[in-house]
């Protein structure tokens, strides 16, 4: 065996995201001036505008990354695109450093339990994030809606979460030193606020800059990949969940377990099966994702410096 595949053979999970890590902030401290984010942002299915935004982007597909995996579900890009996202009109003097805008790093997509990754390979990505310095992050979602009065294309922020994924992406050692912030990377931690109050409070004020206001809602996670018969969806309504998909939820565990404050946000791009007339596909997921995206990019250029302010401001 070569010294090289000898070294491969011996890296840890940790050794994984951190040479991950170290190749990202490698590519964002030799732009002139290094970006240094603070927000991550992850974009689900058919979400995937917002990137477009992005001034002075710096774009790393995923299969770039050391370790990273590859997201196969159409509607995700599959690409790191980082630098600096703001609401800046058309001719404005603002430039991408400047107080109107925050240095992000964005996720165009990510992968799924249900693609063939393990746990561990679903969350890596996070915990590359965590790495980075990242210390907030907004997670977008399609859902479905079961809510009764929740309609396609509204956009609700999550307030807690039921996980039916049957597995939790923290099973196996506890590994410390993903404890990148003081009090975290503890085998029990605390998820009495896996969702961010005060950063809620921020969507909220940006939502009704934007016209618009936001419900709450409590999503719920299953493993996929079929969706959920009428029968699941029924009992899911019973345990007080209004929105069901198959992501978000390892990836806030492990952003918790960091110490990493989450943001989440989910589109209702189709009601839940059951309560529409019509058979669910992936298409109109990703169909519905395309018709709101702006409205969600329009939302979250103007949370992002607010969200970004608020990390400055801590110690």
């Amino acid at each position: 065996m070569s010294s090289a595949n000898r070294r491969i053979f011996r890296m840890t999970y940790y050794d994984h995201v951190t040479e991950a890590a170290a190749f990202l902030g490698a590519g964002f401290q030799s732009l002139a001036p290094p970006l240094n984010p603070k927000l991550g942002i992850v974009l689900g299915s058919g979400l995937g505008a917002l990137a477009d935004s992005v001034v002075d982007p710096l774009i790393v597909p995923y299969s770039e990354i050391p370790h990273f995996p590859r997201a196969t579900v159409e509607g995700h890009s599959g690409r790191i695109v980082a630098g600096y996202l703001g609401p800046i009109p058309t001719g404005s003097s603002a430039t991408p450093q400047s107080p109107t805008t925050a240095p992000v790093l964005i996720m165009q997509g990510r992968v799924h339990s249900y693609e063939g990754y393990s746990p561990l390979q679903v969350t890596l990505p996070i915990r590359v994030l965590g790495a980075l310095g990242i210390r907030a992050v907004i997670l977008t979602n399609a859902a479905g809606g079961i809510h009764p009065d929740y309609h396609v294309g509204q956009l609700v922020l999550l307030s807690d979460h039921i996980n039916m994924m049957g597995w939790s992406p923290l099973t196996g050692p506890n590994e410390p030193r993903f404890g990148f912030r003081p009090g975290s990377g503890l085998r029990f931690f605390d998820m009495t606020e896996p969702y961010s109050k005060p950063l809620r409070e921020l969507a909220q004020q940006s939502a009704q800059d934007e016209g618009f206001s936001l419900e709450e809602g409590v999503y719920v996670a299953t493993l996929g990949p079929s969706f959920e018969t009428p029968a699941e969806i029924r009992a899911f309504r019973t345990l007080g969940a209004t929105l069901v998909g198959m992501s978000t939820v390892p990836e806030t565990i492990v952003a918790r377990h960091m110490g990493i404050d989450v943001l989440g946000i989910s589109c209702v791009t189709n009601l839940a099966a059951g309560l529409g007339s019509k058979p669910l596909s992936h298409e109109e997921v990703n169909e519905t994702g395309r018709m709101v995206e702006q409205r969600l990019a329009a939302l979250l250029k103007r949370l992002a410096p607010k969200i970004a302010a608020t990390l400055e401001a801590q110690p």
